[in-house]
């Protein structure tokens, strides 16, 4: 019985959850669909802007990279964050 309880708590996820319960996977769940919306906010502006769909596609591509990674970093330090929980 011992034994079953110590290796079920080995199968839960190996993620860690922060002070708040959430994983780090949720920041990058978040940060992802959050990116879809920006992203496609930014294809449509740079179009517009520039007339060409190839450049408004790189600077959406790059975009989506620069601020998906800077936008994870923001919810897991906002996260250690006591303030307003």
């Amino acid at each position: 019985m011992i034994a079953q309880m110590l290796l079920k708590n080995k199968e839960k996820s190996t993620y860690k959850e922060d002070s708040v319960g959430e994983k780090p996977i949720r920041s990058v769940a978040k940060a992802l669909s959050w990116r879809v919306v920006g992203t496609l906010d930014t294809l449509a502006v740079s179009f517009v802007l520039a007339q060409d769909i190839t450049l408004a596609a790189s600077i959406a591509s790059v975009d989506f990279i620069t601020k998906l990674i800077l936008y994870f970093f923001h919810e897991r330090a906002w996260n250690i964050v006591k303030w307003g929980k």
